[in-house]
């Protein structure tokens, strides 16, 4: 096979940093290839991806190796000259987007590149076909979702039809169908027209799908580099560098005495069960279905609630929902189903077109701000909207000043929220110098510092690995057990059958279905109605359920294993 990039012992270490980023990397991209990269915040995954494209180390400090990309050298060749053969959609789209419309957006750049204006319009439709943005074509780029950004920002990278296209979490404000019909599209473009890939991603499920090679960074060096079986497949290996396999992949791994080699997909998964049911038959689960009612009045009443934005979009139609405290709810839905326009009702951020929000039985618009934060505390899907201080300890401490907290207090609660989120080394820094993981962390810290009575959480493991969103999650846990009432948004269903005892899935502005987290999980129809799909471990279960003809309407890796273990 050919090669399209070289990296030759490569090391880079960031200007005023104590650390190497990149340490002797090694590593052959081929031509047509989709190579996928994996590791854990830090790794240096984004370091890496930039030095395609002659970012890294052009933009910034003093390096030691031999790169080519294209056969042009990416220490000496322009950016402006390697962008016209390299690609790159970066994990926050709102650096990319500078257009006044959708396809104002997917023009920019062919413009520039003198690409004949019939072209680029031929160009537009497919790609927006590709990324669920059809008849979006005249909206501001501003007015769109974080998901429905993302997939702008993907858009426009397509349509540039490079050699190499690199992306940099590229599905991680996606909901779960999208992520697959991002991946597939990418698929096709490196199949059909022979587009060389590199994708970072926590995505493994997608992944072990679609990816020939693996590779894993840790702590700036290449640990391995392989086919998605070799690497997905030595779960014990991922595990040790904090790193998830495919849920498929979790759920054999716990298997006892498993004799074949682990799936690392769900059809390999179920070809493997079938195999395994043939020497093993597995014993009957309880299940839990139900989370307990509460009689009492409600902490969150909505009340025929409707919204409808200035453009004319009607995001909320008539939502009626109770919340009780002490629940642990899970919100879900595809992007642009109003979860967050739902939530921004609640702190009383948005004016209802119709209905009303009850806090505790009172109106929102009836509490002041400082009323109103210590009963809810919110984490917005972007961090950045909320930071605004110029180190991490000051921007916990802001709110806690605000509500004139004694100093003791404040040096206090700030001091153990930064110590529980993980984050008291980095207290003197300031805030947009860290990564965006580490970022969501720092707002919910400053929730967490204020102790109210409800905390929601807009999409807290996006930008996350594996160990960074479990961390959230279990504070999350810690919340709920104290009593507080826990809101989660999110696309990441796998996640949350161990934390949520209610699910709302949300639909075009409509709740589609309000029932416990087992019931909804396995209702897969409804589920893909808006664009989610259930967690593998689920369509396993299916699976068996029909192999065995009894009923297995299981959630997790751990409660699949635990069908095939022996009764103590």
């Amino acid at each position: 096979m050919k090669a399209i990039a070289t990296l030759n012992k490569v090391s880079y270490c960031y200007p005023n940093a104590r650390e190497f980023a990149l340490k002797d990397i090694d590593l052959t991209l081929y031509q047509g290839e989709f190579l996928g990269i994996i590791g854990a915040t830090g790794a240096g995954k984004t370091t890496l991806s930039l030095i395609f494209n002659g970012i890294v180390p052009q933009f910034t400090a003093e390096v030691f190796w031999v790169a080519t990309v294209a056969g042009m050298d990416t220490l000496e060749t322009p950016v402006s000259q390697l962008s016209r053969r390299v690609g790159m959609v970066f994990e926050d789209p709102e650096v990319q987007l500078t257009g006044t419309s959708v396809e104002n957006e997917i023009a920019f750049a062919l413009e520039n590149l003198c690409v004949p204006r019939a072209e680029i319009i031929a160009r537009i439709p497919p790609v927006l076909a590709a990324v669920r943005l059809k008849g979006y074509e005249k909206k501001a780029p501003g007015e769109l979702s974080g998901g429905q950004k993302q997939r702008l920002a993907i858009a426009a990278a397509l349509a540039l039809q490079p050699d190499l296209l690199i992306l940099d979490e590229p599905t991680s404000q996606l909901d779960p169908v999208g992520t697959q019909e991002v991946f597939s599209t990418i698929q096709a473009l490196n199949r059909e027209r022979g587009m060389t890939i590199v994708i970072i991603s926590h995505a493994a499920e997608e992944m072990a799908t679609y990816a020939d090679r693996v590779a894993v960074l840790s702590q700036g060096r290449l640990i391995k580099v392989g086919t998605p079986q070799e690497v997905y497949g030595d779960v014990e290996s991922l595990s040790y560098y904090c790193l998830r396999p495919p849920q498929i992949a979790e759920a054999f791994g716990q298997l006892p005495e498993f004799p074949y080699p682990i799936p690392v997909t769900l059809e390999a998964g179920k070809s493997a069960l079938r195999s395994f049911l043939e020497l093993k038959k597995p014993v009957s689960y309880s299940l839990k279905n139900t989370y307990p009612p509460d009689e009492a009045a409600p902490i969150l009443r909505i009340q025929n609630l409707q919204y409808i934005y200035p453009n004319g979009t009607q995001a909320l139609n008539n939502i009626s929902l109770d919340i009780h405290a002490g629940e642990y709810v899970l919100f879900v839905g595809q992007n642009g189903a109003g979860k967050s326009t739902l939530v921004k009702h609640f702190l009383n951020l948005l004016e209802p077109t119709q209905g009303q929000v009850l806090v505790r039985q009172r109106p929102v618009q009836e509490l002041s701000i400082g009323k109103l934060a210590r009963f809810i505390g919110y984490v917005a899907q972007n961090p950045d909207n909320q930071i605004f201080n110029s180190t991490v300890f000051q921007e916990v401490a802001f709110a806690l000043r605000y509500l004139n907290y004694s100093p003791r207090l404040i040096e206090e609660s700030v001091t153990k929220s930064l110590q529980d989120l993980k984050l008291w080394e980095h207290r003197d820094a300031h805030p947009l110098s860290l990564p965006k993981g580490e970022r969501a962390r720092i707002i919910i810290a400053a929730i967490l510092a204020m102790n109210p009575e409800i905390i929601i959480l807009d999409e807290p493991t996006t930008g996350q690995d594996f160990a960074g969103a479990c961390a959230i999650l279990e504070i999350s846990r810690k919340l709920h057990r104290m009593g507080k009432t826990v809101i989660v948004i999110t696309h990441h269903l796998y996640l949350m059958p161990d934390y949520a005892e209610r699910v709302i899935v949300m639909g075009k502005g409509n709740i589609l279905l309000d029932a416990p987290t087992r019931q909804a999980y396995h209702k897969a129809d409804l589920l893909e109605s808006t664009y989610l799909s259930p967690p593998q471990v689920v369509w396993l279960s299916r699976y068996l359920s029909n192999l065995t003809q009894e009923d297995y309407s299981l959630l997790t890796a751990a409660e699949f294993a635990s069908c095939f273990k022996p009764i103590n």
